[in-house]
């Protein structure tokens, strides 16, 4: 998606009014087709109204090795530095940036847009953390348990009103249209122990993430500025993710291409949880329990489980009501008005002469007096939608779908009709906050009205036509560098180019040739990579360890760090040489069998045979990059390298031919 110059970004209107404007972190808001160093650079923060920006572009990032930006220029501060991460990085870049700000233009106000990776998936704190948050044994009793606990304390410290009940537990329910996670008592020993490690470490991660946020703040304390800042906390990544599946993973990656990671296998990856050895994400199970004492999780906004965030607010110069909790219904389209408030900005009719759309939401300022702790919202209506999930909040009721498929599934059945194959439920959310009593059955005339209101907000916003479809709506086309390319070429060096705007061997025929020279003394290093760790390929010159002599040419492909292939070949003499890697699918479709076949100098070196390509997705967060390796390394063992691994011969042409890929059998 695109924003549209007609809605200005908050960073934008702060900035015409003489804010000086950052952004720290995540950015999931640039479109594929202008995530590479080609731009367009409009739908990046320095193109949406923030000065400068140090973060990630996509929906994830390794936490160790992130695709890192400064602004638009890609940076790796973690090359050569064990133990970097980009957590304290981020804390120590933005305390950096508002002392200079301090410093340079001390009555310049500032604007601090800060979104960490904590807690989405890869879940990476440092060892000291986990090893502090492990100490502590706050799991071993496991998930239900835990929700127990959780909702115990949301009473008593007055989050959750003493009348409200904990939603129950999917144990095959009609209410959850059969949805089942196991019971605690139900597992063994082994997944207990690898179920615990996983929760440990997410438990370690939002610490860290925390810490390394109170940081930051009280770098606004030291600057003086503390009474006269505004801070809006929000804690959550929409609702807890069920994206690990049921076992958890030791590798994301594993569940975007559809694959569950047994148990067993897991332990292969359980002493280096967390480490930069492993893209971590925790069992479903947990996942429902951090989205106490509500339903479901993330990807399902029908239900608060998907959707209610923790949210803090500080303004110590205008804020009284010091630890005051506030229950009134409130959206994230209510932080600009707020900041708009608060600033005494009004909202811009037109912004560098183009008119701008009404800005949707309402402010939240009214809340922060303790006299009006219990007043009406005054937010009446809300539409939530995703994938064909929806619900309507209006007035303190809440009509909703039951989800038809589970987010920690990744079913290949056909959707069902995105109107008619649905059933809805009705929530009084002021009696019952938490949507434990569907009152659907017995006040069918409330929930017609309601489903009125939902369509009439979506065509308002649109919404409309809906779309359930998942793998569909992924592959469908879009802008990009590459659509209709079947041939790259490319020489020297080329680095940190997104899988976006590489060329896709993924699930067809491809054959990649590389001329190269090779000096006197011999040659090692990348040619070409894209992926890494998690997943990828690469052709290189070997680096000469664990009995391998340096220089044999080597394609390696890694099925998700779960298998690695290798073609290997002879030690180059100094000179020029032909490398090609011939790759044959057997039949179309994601995933399938294919041969593929190394040759040197015309002569055939190597062959063999791979029963599963990678279906859906490289390492996201990895490059494609040619005559080094930015990230991590796609070898282990005998070939292992580190990055950057830098070519040391010349690559004169390097081109890649790729065969359409064939429709499959009806």
């Amino acid at each position: 998606s695109i924003i549209p110059v007609a809605k200005g970004t908050i960073g934008t209107i702060l900035k015409h009014n003489g804010y000086a404007t950052s952004w720290f972190g995540k950015n999931h808001n640039t479109p594929f087709f202008a995530n590479s160093q080609a731009g367009p650079f409009d739908q990046w923060p320095i193109g949406m109204g923030f000065e400068y920006f140090y973060g990630f572009v996509g929906g994830d990032a390794s936490q160790w090795q992130p695709n890192l930006f400064r602004n638009t220029t890609p940076i790796f501060p973690f090359q050569g530095n064990p133990g970097w991460n980009l957590t304290t990085a981020m804390a120590d870049d933005a305390i950096q940036h508002m002392k200079q700000l301090k410093a340079l233009a001390p009555d310049k106000p500032f604007f601090v847009y800060y979104v960490p990776g904590g807690t989405h998936a890869p879940h990476h704190p440092t060892p000291e953390w986990i090893k502090k948050i492990s100490a502590m044994r706050l799991f071993d009793d496991g998930w239900e348990k835990l929700r127990e606990t959780i909702f115990a304390n949301q009473k008593r410290l007055g989050i959750m009103p003493a009348h409200a009940q904990l939603t129950p537990w999917p144990d095959g329910q009609d209410i959850y249209n059969g949805a089942k996670l196991p019971r605690w008592d139900s597992l063994s020993f082994e997944q207990k122990k690898l179920f615990i490690r996983q929760m440990e470490v997410y438990a370690a991660y939002q610490a860290y993430t925390d810490h390394e946020i109170g940081r930051v703040i009280q770098a606004v304390q030291d600057l003086g500025e503390w009474d006269n800042t505004l801070i809006i906390y929000i804690s959550g990544d929409n609702g807890a993710s069920a994206e690990g599946m049921v076992n958890g993973t030791p590798n994301e990656f594993t569940t975007f291409n559809g694959i569950e990671v047994p148990v067993k296998a897991q332990f292969l990856w359980y002493p280096f949880w967390g480490s930069e050895r492993t893209f971590p994400h925790f069992s479903a199970a947990w996942a429902w329990a951090m989205n106490t004492p509500f339903k479901w999780m993330k990807q399902v906004p029908s239900h608060f489980g998907g959707t209610a965030q923790g949210v803090a607010m500080s303004w110590p110069a205008r804020i009284k009501d010091a630890g005051g909790t506030r229950r009134q219904f409130h959206h994230v389209i209510d932080i600009v008005p707020t900041i708009l408030e608060a600033t005494g900005i009004p909202a811009p009719q037109s912004i560098d002469g183009i008119a701008q759309a009404p800005i949707e939401g309402t402010s939240m300022a009214y809340t922060w007096d303790a006299a009006n702790a219990a007043a009406p919202t005054k937010h009446s209506t809300q539409y939530f939608e995703m994938l064909g999930n929806r619900a309507i909040y209006h007035e303190g009721w809440v009509a909703a779908t039951t989800p038809v498929t589970l987010p920690w599934e990744l079913s290949t059945k056909p959707p069902p009709d995105v109107i008619s194959g649905y059933k809805w439920e009705l929530y009084n959310v002021i009696d019952d906050p938490t949507q434990n009593n569907d009152l659907a059955a017995t006040m069918p005339e409330k929930l017609a009205q309601l489903q009125n209101i939902f369509y009439l907000e979506a065509a308002k916003y649109h919404v409309l036509p809906l779309d359930n479809t998942t793998l569909a709506r992924w592959n469908s086309p879009k802008p990009s560098l590459t659509a209709g390319r079947t041939e790259f070429s490319y020489s020297g060096t080329l680095a940190n180019v997104p899988g976006s705007t590489a060329p896709s061997i993924l699930n067809k025929s491809y054959t990649i040739t590389a001329e190269v020279t090779i000096p006197k003394g011999g040659a090692e290093g990348m040619i070409v990579t894209e992926g890494g760790r998690f997943g990828g390929y690469g052709l290189f010159l070997s680096k000469g360890v664990a009995g391998v002599r340096r220089g044999k040419v080597v394609f390696l492909y890694n099925l998700l760090d779960l298998k690695r292939t290798i073609w290997e070949g002879p030690e180059l003499k100094p000179g020029k040489h032909t490398i090609v890697f011939d790759y044959k699918v057997d039949a179309p479709g994601l995933g399938k069998s294919g041969t593929g076949v190394l040759y040197v100098d015309g002569k055939e070196v190597a062959r063999k045979s791979m029963e599963h390509g990678t279906p859906i997705t490289f390492a996201e967060d990895e490059t494609f990059d040619v005559g080094l390796d930015t990230r991590t390394g796609v070898a282990l063992l005998q070939y292992r390298y580190d990055p950057p691994f830098k070519f040391t011969g010349t690559i004169d042409r390097l081109h890649f031919k790729l065969v359409p890929e064939p429709a499959a059998a009806p």
